[in-house]
C-alpha cells in the first residue's frame, strides 16, 4: 500500500489515567458547591470527579506562563 498523508494523523491515547488526590476540607466542600451550583444552572448533575478535569483543562490553559513553557520545551 502506497503511503498516505492524512490531516489526522495516528490518534494519541486517550485511556484515562486514574489520579488519587488528598483535598483540605474547605476545598472539598467549594467543589462540591460548584459541583451543585453547576447542576442548577445547566439542570444536569454533574459530580465533582467529572468536574475536576474540566477545571483543570481550563487552569492549564489560561495559565500564560504554563503555555509559554511548554511552547519553548517542545521547540527543543
Amino acid at each position: 500500500m502506497s503511503e498516505v498523508n492524512l490531516k489526522i494523523g495516528p490518534l494519541p491515547d486517550r485511556t484515562p489515567q486514574k489520579l488519587s488526590i488528598s483535598l483540605e476540607p474547605p476545598l472539598a466542600a467549594d467543589l462540591e458547591a460548584y459541583s451543585r451550583i453547576h447542576a442548577a444552572t445547566y439542570g444536569a448533575e454533574a459530580s465533582v470527579a467529572t468536574l475536576v478535569p474540566l477545571m483543570l483543562e481550563a487552569f492549564l490553559s489560561s495559565d500564560p506562563g504554563f503555555r509559554k513553557a511548554m511552547k519553548t520545551q517542545t521547540t527543543r
